[in-house]
């Protein structure tokens, strides 16, 4: 039996078991760097395959190494991240969230459960392959500053050097059977913008004695899309959006201040550095024009994702291997953000798309929804890929 045939075997014979370990991490969410019974799960898990796991970074991440045959001849990194999300789940199923208030709604379960059972077939299969698979469990991938961030300031990068990583990813809108990659740039940067309008609140039958920073704070909303649409070039994917504006006065009554929450994406560092600079300057002129004033402050989010070239493009035809062409996708450039991106910054890097849409069973909501859910036959197929391209990039 050739090692494509043992990998799929394995992937078969393990799946009832990556299941259940789906339904306990279901079952069990936890926030982003509060993840430490997830932690414990996996390292307990990891120490029943005979792995030595290494707890403990950036408190709540977990990594271990797969030995193959001449260890050093190559290193490469796989990729899961762990934390949930605050939504409450509406899901009626026997794996429902117990954790109230929290849901994995965003297929964080799927991918640590996938890699765990990455891991068993790869180190069923060690004596078959040459160089080492660095395990990754990283915390905190669904808040700022990223857990990937803080991994690579603590080295996870290092003692053994991976030279390249790859990274899975559920995606509702791809059938379940299918996977999907991208060359080059995939996924856009994105920055949280917090903006304060202060102006002089009072009688709103009187607006005459009064700064209105509810009118101010219209304008601003207004004219900062024209950063957007009349400073970036047409080539340049950009999105400005604005999710939440708090003013707290009433039908008659003007606030002192108004509180504007917003994101800001896009594919291009130049233009990311400079919309943020003509952004806070345009709000703050506008504001005092108006008689009022504006904090605008912008926290640096992750940047954008790119996928190496070379090692995305072999890595899909590893999956048309093990998969066939017909369940290979390719996909557009896609303004969510991930923080996956740190890690393709430093090496290279392949981010792909697992399928997890089933439209006969009525699973096709969107990830951050409290009815997410995926068809679990995909937990078989990422993980027995997962193991493939692995095998399969040691050996190129």
């Amino acid at each position: 039996m050739d090692i494509k045939e043992q990998v799929k075997r394995i992937a078969n014979e393990i799946a009832s078991e990556i299941v259940d370990t789906r339904h306990h991490l279901h079952s069990h969410p936890e926030l982003s760097f509060q993840e430490f019974e997830t932690a414990k799960y996996v390292a307990d898990s990891l120490r029943k395959m005979g792995l030595n796991p290494m707890e403990g970074i950036a408190k709540t991440g977990v990594s271990a190494l797969i030995e193959g045959k001449n260890p050093s001849k190559k290193v490469i990194a796989l990729r899961a991240d762990i934390d949930a999300l605050p939504i409450t789940e509406t899901n009626d199923v026997a794996y429902k969230s117990k954790n109230d208030g929290v849901m994995h709604a965003c297929g964080h379960d799927v991918h640590t459960s996938s890699l765990l059972g990455t891991a068993r077939i790869l180190n069923q299969l060690k004596d078959q392959f040459e160089g080492t698979v660095k395990l990754i469990f990283q915390p905190g991938e669904e808040k700022a500053p990223g857990g990937a961030s803080l991994l690579i300031k603590e080295g996870i990068l290092k003692n053994p050097a991976p030279q390249n990583i790859l990274g899975q990813h559920v995606m509702p809108l791809i059938p379940v059977g299918k996977i999907g990659f991208r060359e080059g740039l995939y996924m856009a940067s994105a920055d949280e913008i917090y903006i304060t309008v202060k102006g002089k609140g009072g009688h709103a039958a009187m607006p005459d004695r009064n700064v209105d920073p509810v009118l101010i704070a219209s304008h601003i909303i207004v004219a900062l899309q024209q950063v957007v649409s009349r400073f970036a070039t047409p080539t340049t994917p950009t999105v400005l959006s604005f999710g939440k504006v708090v003013a707290e006065g009433a039908t008659n009554i003007i606030p002192n201040e108004v509180k504007i929450e917003g994101t800001f994406r896009t594919l291009n560092e130049e233009w990311r550095k400079e919309a943020k600079i003509r952004m806070k300057k345009l709000a703050e002129g506008l504001a005092e024009s108006m008689g009022g004033s504006c904090e605008f402050n912008i926290l640096d989010g992750y940047p954008y994702l790119y996928n190496n070239e070379e090692l995305t493009r072999r890595n899909r035809q590893f999956a048309v291997e093990y998969m066939g062409e017909e369940n290979i996708v390719d996909l557009d450039i896609w303004m969510a953000a991930e923080d996956f991106a740190f890690y393709s910054q430093e090496i290279d890097a392949c981010f792909y798309r697992l399928g997890v849409r089933n439209e006969a069973k009525g699973i096709t909501s969107n990830v951050h929804t409290p009815t997410f859910n995926i068809d679990e036959q995909a937990l078989e197929i990422g993980s027995g890929l997962m193991a493939w391209l692995a095998i399969n990039e040691l050996q190129s």
